[in-house]
């Protein structure tokens, strides 16, 4: 039980003191109210002295507390002022931030996408220059090994030449053979011309060739006669010999026949391989030449192809000053059409805008027509019309008149009050005045006195407490600037409610 009344007595001590809370916040200024006085319900005329000691003192705290909730508000917005710039700011170099890393990595991302350009450029470059090696390479080996098959034919031709004749004349001996495998040994005719020429040696025609063959048979003849034979050589083996040369020039013959188309053919593919051989190398050699070079192109440029520049080859020249005065004249056409757009923009909004006064004039012409018959139907009975003319209405009327006197004189007394306070601010701040000058006069004085002892330490404590002073002037300024802004609108209140008309009575 003690316990419970200790517990009583501390809150109740608390309540009394701080209001039931252990810390005040300024939070809590503005949820404050000061209760109004019981007594105010009553008229003014029938207050008693304490009851308007009371009611001074309550008007005093509230205005204290709206003073508080005032200074409380301002603040809080000088607070708010004070948050937005700085978050103003904090965006803004957050969006400066952010705008220059972004230039950044789109001039890195430029580097880049222009190193791996060169990049590309360069394997290409390589690939294509190993392609061209290659292809290269390939017809050189490709002619190196033709050139060894040829000889090896020509070879692999004349052993089996001579291994057909041994063959054939086996019978022979040995003595003989040798010599008439010399006899049977023409000499070679050159059939294949150099490959490497192509504006060599060139065939006879066809006329030539059979003139050179009837020769060749005819010296044949003479060749066959037994006066050449061999001494001690059997006749039956010289014609034998005689007829197998005979038919080896014969099939000479025709292999020459076949040899120029096979000449021609071969002069065809040695003029093509020479001339691909000619075209890689040129391809090869302006590949190397023709190089890749990179081009940064500023804001606006624009990369034209070469089929796209004009060559001005039928290009007229005209004097500067006849394409100024067309251009002039481009210029004037230009302004002109641009001033009838914006006229006639000007003249479609001027229409919409009648348009829509019109509809707005027929709607509030429709609303006064609904008006005027509903005021034509509108019934009013008796009891109405007594009620509109009845005595409590007018004393109605009376009680608002004495109401609102009572309320302007509420409002000249306040009026008063405040002429009262601004008189004494006046006062203090012409007192303030003379004080400031004084102080400056001293401040001046203690500033020389100042520099010449060299007490800058106390030079600025003494600077921090007038400062200090400056700003407890310039915040009574403040207040009384305030309270003269609400003079005068409690002034201009009053103006309006005597201006207000009244009810005739």
């Amino acid at each position: 039980m003690e316990r419970q009344l200790a517990d009583n007595e501390r809150l109740r001590a608390l309540d009394d003191m701080m209001g039931g809370v252990l810390e005040v916040k300024k939070e809590d200024i503005l949820k404050m109210d000061i209760p109004s006085p019981a007594f105010i319900s009553k008229p003014e005329h029938v207050w008693t002295d304490e009851e308007k000691k009371k009611f001074r003192d309550y008007e005093k705290k509230v205005k204290e507390l709206n003073e508080e909730k005032e200074n409380y508000r301002m603040s809080l917005e000088d607070e708010l002022e004070r948050l937005e710039a700085s978050i103003q700011e904090t965006t803004q170099n957050f969006d400066e931030t952010v705008h220059k890393l972004s230039e950044k990595k789109v001039k890195l991302e430029m580097v880049i996408y222009q190193e791996e350009l060169k990049i590309v450029n360069l394997v290409y470059a390589l690939m294509l220059d190993e392609e061209l090696g290659t292809r290269e390479t390939g017809l050189h080996n490709f002619l190196m090994k033709k050139q060894k098959e040829k000889v090896n034919m020509g070879r692999l031709m004349l052993f089996l030449k001579i291994t057909l004749f041994a063959r054939e004349f086996a019978d022979v001996p040995a003595d003989f053979l040798d010599e008439l495998l010399q006899l049977y040994r023409t000499p070679m005719t050159e059939t294949v011309l150099d490959t490497a020429n192509p504006y060599g040696k060139c065939l006879g025609s066809a006329e030539d060739n059979k003139d050179a063959l009837t020769l060749l048979m005819k010296a044949m003849d003479e060749l066959d006669s037994p006066e050449h034979m061999p001494n001690g050589l059997d006749l039956s083996i010289w014609e034998h010999f005689c007829l197998a040369r005979r038919n080896k020039m014969e099939s000479e013959d025709t292999l020459l026949d076949i040899s120029r188309i096979y000449i021609i053919l071969l002069k065809a593919l040695n003029i093509v391989f020479i001339f691909c051989h000619f075209r890689l190398r040129e391809e090869k050699m302006k590949l190397q030449l023709n190089l890749t070079i990179q081009f940064l192109l500023k804001q606006g440029q624009v990369e034209l192809e070469n089929t796209e520049i004009p060559e001005y080859s039928d290009a007229i020249l005209i004097n500067k000053s006849v394409i100024e005065e067309l251009n002039r004249n481009i210029m004037a056409q230009g302004e002109k059409k641009i001033a009838s757009m914006v006229e006639y923009k000007d003249f479609s909004k001027g229409m919409f805008q009648l348009e829509w006064e019109h509809r707005k004039m027929r709607m509030q012409l429709e609303d006064l027509q609904q008006k005027a018959r509903d005021i034509v139907t509108l019934i009013i009975s008796k009891d109405r019309q007594l009620l509109l003319c009845n005595l409590l209405y007018l004393l109605y009327s009376f009680g608002n008149g004495q109401l609102h006197k009572k309320n302007v004189k509420n409002r000249q007394k306040k009026i008063k009050e405040l002429e009262k306070c601004i008189s004494l601010k006046e006062q203090e701040n012409y007192e303030l005045g003379l004080e400031l000058k004084e102080m400056l006069v001293s401040t001046s004085e203690r500033r020389h006195i100042f520099e010449a002892a060299d007490t800058r330490h106390i030079a600025k404590k003494v600077a921090r407490q007038r400062y200090q002073e400056i700003l407890k002037q310039k915040h009574l300024r403040g207040l009384i600037k305030e309270e003269k802004e609400q003079f005068e609108m409690l002034q201009a209140q009053v103006e309006r409610l005597r201006s207000r008309p009244f009810p005739i009575l």
